[in-house]
Order: C-alpha cells, then sequence, then structure tokens
C-alpha cells in the first residue's frame, strides 16, 4: 500500500486533542505546528482519519514543498510537483485556498492563479493535450505559505469535516461540531458521568458528547471527496472503514446528557437534530433558563458556549448572564465548569477565578476555554457505578 504525508489542520490552540486522536488511531506524527498535524499513514488511514476523527477540519495528501520568495519561484515549485501522480486526464482542479503567513508572497488569488497555470503546464506535458476538458472527478488543492515554505496538499474531504451531516438547522452564533468535540475532549468527562449545558443553542456539545458515549464516529454518515479517486484510495477501504465504525457502535449506553435554552425553538432545533444524529434516545431536552440550572446527583460537569455578546445590543445582558451561571455553579455541590467564550469579564461576573484559561480561536476570534475543576468523585462510588 503506497504510504502518503497526512496533512491535518485544526483549530489553532487544539493540536494536543487532534494529535493524541491521531495517536490513538495507530499513525506517528511527523511533526506539529500552529493549526495542524502532519502523520503518516496509507490510503486506509485517509478513510480511517476521515471518518474517525473528531478535532479535524480536513485531512489533505501532502503532494510536496518547496520554497519561494517569487512568483517565479512559485512557478516553478509547483510544476515540478507530481501531479500525474493524483490527477488524472480529466480530472476538475484547483487552488480553492491558499494561506500565507509571514512570506514575502501574500496575494490567495495571485497564488491560486499562479499554481494553477503551473500544474496545467506539467500536465499538458504528461498528457500530451492542448486543453483540459476538465468534466472528470474534482481535485481541490490547498496550500499553506509560512515563512515563503510553500506546502502544497490535496484535499481528500471536501466539505469541512466539522459537518457531520446532522445539523440542519443552528443557532445564531453555533459552535463548530469538531471544536466542541475538541473541547469536550480537553475536560475529563467521561460517558458515565453527568454533562449539562444550559446554553445548548442547536445542540452541538449535547450531541457530540452523546456520540461520544455511543462511541459513533463522527463521519460514518457523511460523503467525501476522495471516495471517487479509485486510482488513489480504492473503495475497499471506504467499506471497510465504515464497518468497523458501525461495529464499534453501542446506542445502548446508559447516559445523563442534558440540554437546556431559554428559547423554546432552539429546543426543538437540538431535539430535530439529535434525531438526525441517531442520538436522540440518549440526550434530554428542555426549555429552561440558566437560573434554573439544578441537578441532584454531584460530580457533574456544566461543558457550554454561553453568549458572547456578538452584538452590541446584546452585550448589557452578559452581566445578569454570567452572575446567573456563577450562582448556579456555586450550588451544584461537587461540579465542575468548563465554558468557551470572548466575555472578557467572564470570571469577574461568575464569581469565581479559572483553575485553568486556555487561549483558543473560534474561527477568527480569540476565545477562552474558562476551566473551573470540581473534585473528583470517590474511587468506591465510581466502582459502585460501573
Amino acid at each position: 500500500m503506497r504510504k502518503y504525508e497526512l496533512i491535518v489542520p485544526c483549530h489553532f490552540g487544539l493540536e494536543a486533542v487532534l494529535k493524541k486522536e491521531i495517536t490513538d488511531l495507530g499513525y506517528d506524527i511527523s511533526k506539529v505546528e500552529d493549526g495542524r498535524v502532519t502523520f503518516l499513514g496509507d490510503e486506509e488511514a485517509v478513510c480511517r482519519a476521515n471518518i474517525f476523527l473528531r478535532s479535524a477540519e480536513r485531512i489533505l495528501i501532502k503532494i510536496g514543498s518547496f520554497h519561494a520568495e517569487t512568483f517565479e519561484e512559485l512557478f516553478q515549485g509547483t510544476r515540478e510537483l507530481p501531479w500525474e501522480d493524483f490527477i488524472p486526464k480529466d480530472g476538475k482542479f484547483w487552488v480553492a485556498k491558499a494561506a500565507s503567513v509571514k512570506s514575502k508572497l501574500f496575494s490567495p488569488s495571485d497564488i491560486q492563479s499562479i499554481m494553477k497555470k503551473a500544474m496545467v503546464e506539467r500536465l499538458k506535458k504528461i498528457y500530451h493535450v492542448s486543453w483540459f476538458e476538465e468534466d472528470g472527478e474534482s481535485f481541490p488543492i490547498r496550500v499553506f505559505l509560512m515563512k515563503d515554505e510553500v506546502t502544497v496538499g490535496l484535499d481528500t474531504t471536501g466539505d469541512s469535516l466539522h459537518k457531520r451531516g446532522y445539523r440542519k438547522l443552528t443557532a445564531k452564533a453555533p459552535i463548530a461540531e469538531n471544536l466542541a468535540a475538541a473541547l469536550i475532549m480537553l475536560t475529563p468527562w467521561k460517558k458515565d458521568r453527568i454533562l449539562v449545558d444550559p446554553f445548548c443553542g442547536s445542540g452541538t456539545f449535547p450531541i457530540e458528547a452523546a456520540m461520544m458515549a455511543a462511541n459513533m464516529a463522527p463521519g460514518m454518515n457523511r460523503e467525501f471527496t476522495a471516495e471517487k479517486w479509485n486510482h488513489i484510495v480504492g473503495k475497499r477501504n471506504w467499506y471497510d472503514c465504515l464497518d468497523e465504525a458501525n461495529e464499534m457502535v453501542d446506542l445502548s449506553v446508559e447516559t445523563d446528557i442534558q440540554g437546556y435554552d431559554l428559547d423554546p425553538a432552539m429546543v426543538s432545533i437540538a431535539r430535530e437534530n439529535a434525531k438526525l444524529a441517531g442520538v436522540e434516545k440518549l440526550i434530554h431536552f428542555q426549555r429552561r433558563p440558566v437560573s434554573e440550572l439544578s441537578h441532584p446527583k454531584k460530580y457533574g460537569f456544566i461543558i457550554t458556549n454561553p453568549p458572547y455578546g456578538e452584538r452590541l445590543e446584546d452585550k448589557k445582558d452578559l452581566p445578569a448572564i454570567y452572575t446567573a451561571l456563577g450562582e448556579r455553579f456555586r450550588a451544584l455541590d461537587s461540579w465542575s465548569m468548563y465554558l468557551i467564550t470572548s466575555y472578557e469579564n467572564t470570571e469577574n461576573d461568575i464569581g469565581k477565578k479559572a483553575d485553568k484559561n486556555r487561549k483558543i480561536y473560534n474561527g477568527m476570534m480569540k476565545t477562552y476555554f474558562y476551566q473551573f475543576q470540581g473534585p473528583k468523585p470517590p474511587k468506591r462510588k465510581r466502582e459502585e457505578r460501573e
């Protein structure tokens, strides 16, 4: 089986989570950089990474890398790459995205245009044609420039991996599914522990937690661009990985996962999304304001994405919301709380300093993941539950 270097972008600040996921799948990490992890794998790894990784953005096959400070160097470096190993004569190919950091070449549109011309020039000579119909399968390319080093990858995924296929309806400011999953993995929460999201919106945190509890692979109900690349990844690999994913699912697991929202329309949307994800029986959604947050049991988790005040008119409501959350959290004896927000007065209004605070970029927005850690449950009680 052919070996590849696979590049996996992720949210800035969550590289360690992704690295652990890849290692747990059984692959060797070759490089960790800001916003992406690279590992070595075969064509089966392309399938397994797309289907099983929860915190990834997409899976790219590395075509090559080179140094370029001028557009001429970019053209020549691109033309030298072995495009014919990946793109067939009828393939539709283009540079879908170009990103540049601390490099002399920084115009995405110019980078995309010049690289496309270089690819065409090489493939014209290889295939002995003067024109490409490009009426076959799609081969989107992504390129990163960092300090004049150009890294080129072939996108096997298509729509970003955060699109699991279950979220047809969303809240006003939804959290991406892969970000929600990564944040849950940053906590000590396990499927036998209580999880409550008091600002559940369209239900992303509870649904991702339920999928983890049921051992449901995040990519098992969607399609990928590389499924049609039979010359790169054989269909048997996709079938085998889907069989593996289906065999792992356990919907008989007992859970206590709850999602609350003040807006009844959001609660209905969350229920529908959970149903589409196949985990509706593992989550209890209800309309409830944060001021009524409570639970009879100890050692639970609050994991949530409260309002940030994205719009100026909403900012005036934030102190009351965070103060109410702090009051209810203090009433929940022995609980832990984890929340992602860009609101600058979070700790002040909650009335407690976080035990840990992690900077994470939610898209281009700088946010913080506040971690208020409660005590661990006594070992004897944990064993009784098990």
